[in-house]
């Protein structure tokens, strides 16, 4: 056997290193995570999964039989990995789970694995509004659901209609949005489901009005946000009901701007975005996470919570 594989331990893989062997998709044992999330933070994962079919997924997740942790990776923008090893496995749907199609001339359905972006952009060449703001989430549809995502006050519960998922059992449901409980950067939704797809709805209009919405939105992201750098985006939520204040704000009169550790320091441009300026290490960014928050609670008594997903 080989020797990556030997060093896997705890979890029993002889099952899915024969199931591995019949598959178009990919199954990598011991893979270094660091280079698919945005910080470039991350150890070794001991079983990395990319399935090119929903079959795929389905007979992988019946194999796997829940023996260990499964962590599903989306864009990777707002994930933060340990770097000792995860004990579980890490599945990142393929290129298949990221089909857009038209349903009619106000609705989308879109593969959890699509890019806001590239969502936002379909919409745009078939004259639907309404998901311009997808345009300035840095994440994929899947993400999007899981922490209802979303910026320039609307957020995905805004124009979802349905979603898609698979639980850890293999079954594959659909549930309507007005079944879910989505509230800020949340939902009542099991963390433990797989995202397939989802349904969005718009509305028909011109395409130099959408364009031209869409212009404005990231002209105002450019400006006021860190880009091309390695960040998680948003650390923290606004914080509801305690403040009017934008969590920003409370971190910019709680910190130093220059504070860092190691090699992870606080945006200059942005002060909820975290960078990692070289080669930080993960305790690196979780200490300035943690010490972030603790000065906010000091100074003015206010707990923030975070946005970024810790992964250890």
């Amino acid at each position: 056997m080989d020797e990556r594989i030997k060093r896997v331990t705890k979890m029993k893989i002889e099952d899915i290193e024969d199931y591995s062997k019949n598959i178009n998709g990919k199954i990598e044992f011991d893979y270094d995570i660091s280079n698919l999330n945005w910080f470039n933070i991350g150890g070794r994962v001991k079983v990395f999964f990319r399935p090119e079919s929903l079959q795929e997924l389905i007979d992988f997740l019946k194999v796997y039989n829940n023996r260990e942790k499964i962590f599903l990776l989306g864009a990777g923008s707002n994930t933060l990995f340990t770097d000792k090893s995860y004990n579980g496995v890490v599945i990142k749907l393929g290129k298949k789970f990221s089909n857009i199609s038209k349903l009619n001339e106000e609705t989308i359905i879109a593969g959890s694995s699509a890019l806001d972006k590239t969502v936002s952009q379909f919409a745009k060449e078939n004259n639907i509004g309404g998901l311009e703001f997808l345009s300035c989430i840095p994440g994929s549809i899947g993400g999007g659901i899981r922490m209802n995502a979303g910026c320039f006050e609307k957020e995905f519960k805004d124009v979802l209609l349905s979603i898609q998922f698979i639980n850890t059992n293999g079954v594959v449901s659909t549930v309507p949005v007005n079944e879910i409980d989505f509230k800020y950067r949340s939902s009542n939704l099991d963390k433990s489901l797989i995202f397939l797809s989802a349904t969005l709805k718009g509305f028909k209009t011109d395409k130099l009005i959408i364009e031209k919405e869409i212009y404005n939105l990231t002209s105002k992201k450019k400006i006021s946000q860190p880009s091309k750098i390695k960040t998680g985006g948003s650390t923290f939520k606004n914080p509801k009901d305690q403040t009017k204040k934008k969590v920003w704000e409370l971190i910019k009169d709680s910190v130093p701007i220059d504070t860092k550790i190691g090699d992870a320091e606080i945006s200059k441009k942005h002060c909820n975005f975290f960078v990692n300026v070289n080669k930080a290490k993960f305790e690196d960014m979780k200490s300035l996470i943690n010490l972030v928050k603790d000065k906010v609670k000091e100074k003015t008594g206010i707990s923030i919570e975070t946005e970024i997903v810790v992964v250890e």
